[in-house]
């Protein structure tokens, strides 16, 4: 796959780039202009598709069946810019989770709140306190931060915060935390963790990694049955030197879809520039996306999705 050959040159040195988005055909160019895609590799993905798929039902069941919501972006969030006094501790300190309370925060549950979809549908989800909001924001970082200085809480108040899920951008509950020393205020998901579907990838096997072309987002109508998925692949089409084309299939199930890419290489068998440009593919589904959520092959999370009216 062209994948393939991109992870080989990236390992002999060359610097990858990537282009502006392509407007390329998602269309498969005939043999023997382009390779033809391995069946075994195929059937591989398929047999990943599979599993994610039951991992993904496994997680919904646990939530309840409340299928309909999953957190693809960040749940912490910030309103407003770093001052430059005071930016280059706190961005790193809020990223680390190093983030304390100088005041006593509730640990009162409020009601249940709304989420709110751009495609007009609403669910109405479990909170929590202000005081769970922020040991979980606590939990969240992604690097330590020894020498820098802790962001310290004077107030919270329950508001409500634009995020990416499953089924898009969606105003969520959240809690917004004022910070001493500075004008921005940092939100935190204020959704029950019971509430929202969580899935984790397989722990990875080294000599046995998965397989396919991850994709990025997708994007369709409601109600409709085509998808299409973007990815970052060959900038050129098939029909040139060191091109590709892309077509694509649906594994599905009740509560999610996982999309498949099949690369359509150009046969040509020598080096080729180390570049990747934004691509996409249509897929035709079974039935009706709805409020499934669409996979990524290769660890089974969620992408973000884009429902047109």
């Amino acid at each position: 796959m062209w994948a393939t050959a991109f992870l080989a040159l990236a390992v002999a040195g060359c610097t990858v780039s990537r282009e502006p988005p392509s407007s390329r055909p998602s269309e498969a160019c005939a043999a023997p202009v382009c390779t033809v895609p391995d069946p075994q590799l195929l059937e591989r993905e398929r047999q990943q598709a599979r599993a994610e798929l039951q991992r993904w039902a496994d997680a919904v069941a646990a939530a309840g069946g409340q299928q309909g919501f999953a957190i693809v972006g960040d749940p912490t969030g910030q309103v407003g810019t770093w001052e430059a006094a005071v930016g280059s501790n706190d961005k790193v300190a809020l990223m680390a989770g190093k983030v304390v309370a100088v005041v006593v925060l509730s640990d009162q549950t409020p009601a249940p709140a709304a989420v709110h979809w751009q495609d007009g549908s609403v669910q109405t989800l479990p909170t929590i306190s202000a005081a769970q909001a922020l040991q979980d924001l606590q939990a969240s970082g992604v690097q330590a931060c020894v020498a820098c200085d802790a962001l310290q809480v004077t107030a919270a108040k329950l508001t409500t915060a634009q995020i990416e899920t499953n089924r898009g951008l969606a105003s969520v509950p959240a809690w917004e935390f004022s910070l001493q020393g500075t004008a921005v205020h940092v939100t935190r998901v204020a959704i029950s963790a019971g509430a929202k579907v969580s899935v984790s990838p397989p722990p990875g096997d080294p000599n046995d990694p998965p397989v396919g072309l991850s994709i990025e987002s997708a994007s369709g109508r409601v109600g409709g049955r085509q998808l299409t998925v973007s990815f970052v692949g060959a900038p050129k089409p098939g029909s040139q030197v060191c091109g590709a084309d892309y077509t694509a299939e649906a594994v599905e199930s009740p509560t999610a879809v996982v999309v498949i890419v099949i690369e359509h290489r150009n046969s040509f068998d020598g080096a080729c520039r180390l570049v990747g440009a934004t691509r996409t593919a249509t897929v035709q589904l079974a039935a009706p996306l709805g409020d499934r959520a669409v996979l990524e092959v290769r660890d089974g999370l969620p992408v973000p999705v884009t429902l047109a009216p």
